[in-house]
């Protein structure tokens, strides 16, 4: 049996008072702690406060309403360019949770796909593999179709898989492919790295679109679409 599943196995989930309530209630952390100090919420009869734990053995409620965790829930979408996946954009940009039917606006991104970028993006309420998926140590890999504005010379390609030093440290990942389009293997996930790596060698990145996460592969999935998936397709 492996870690991720030792720890979602457990019969008793034990988690922060904010982090519940967002859960059950679809709401952000934020929103959450607001409840928290307008005094609606009851831990054990009690009046909750924010910082405090709570797990299944508790009694929590707002508003006199029993609130219990959701089962896990995991969904790929095949995310269009143009959207964002923060839920209120600060730039009016259109935000990937309008795609999304109401049953998963409590679901969050396993990582994200810049404005730019489309493809494979993995959502789910199960902050436990989203950290095995994201967490550098697990260094799980992702690919990506690239196509630049212009033929990538041999000795950039070289230089790629080599690494390039970029202002947060060196970047290095494998390439296969010839001309404009290539394909990208990595394992890191640090902000448009695909992109500023190219720029770093005076490319620029026009289409970029993950198409695998670790097992999970886009596959025919339509943009725009969302698709249930198991913990097993993808831990």
């Amino acid at each position: 049996m492996t870690s991720y599943q030792l720890l979602t196995n457990l019969s008793v989930r034990k988690m922060r008072i904010n982090q519940w309530l967002a859960l059950s209630l679809g709401v952000s952390r934020r929103a959450a702690d607001h409840l928290l100090k307008e005094g609606v919420v009851t831990l054990n009869g009690e009046i909750a406060t924010i910082g405090q734990n709570v797990s299944d053995n508790d009694e929590l409620n707002y508003n006199g309403q029993t609130l219990s965790l959701p089962a896990y829930r995991y969904v790929m979408l095949n995310k269009p360019i143009g959207y964002v996946c923060s839920r209120a954009a600060q730039t009016k940009a259109k935000t990937i949770y309008e795609l999304l039917p109401p049953d998963m606006a409590a679901l969050k991104s396993v990582g994200r796909l810049d404005k730019d970028s489309s493809g494979l993006l993995i959502l789910t309420n199960d902050g436990v593999l989203a950290q095995q998926l994201t967490h550098p140590k697990y260094a799980k890999n992702k690919t990506y179709e690239v196509m630049l504005d212009r033929v990538l010379n041999g000795l950039d390609a070289r230089r790629i898989t080599e690494g390039v030093m970029l202002d947060d440290g060196k970047s290095a990942f494998k390439l296969v492919g010839a001309g404009k389009n290539w394909t990208a293997t990595l394992s890191e996930g640090r902000n448009r790295q695909i992109r500023r790596t190219f720029a770093a060698l005076g490319y620029r990145v026009e289409k970029l679109r993950r198409t695998s996460f670790h097992k999970l592969a886009l596959g025919s999935l339509p943009t725009g679409q969302t698709r249930e998936i198991q913990a097993e397709d993808i831990e």
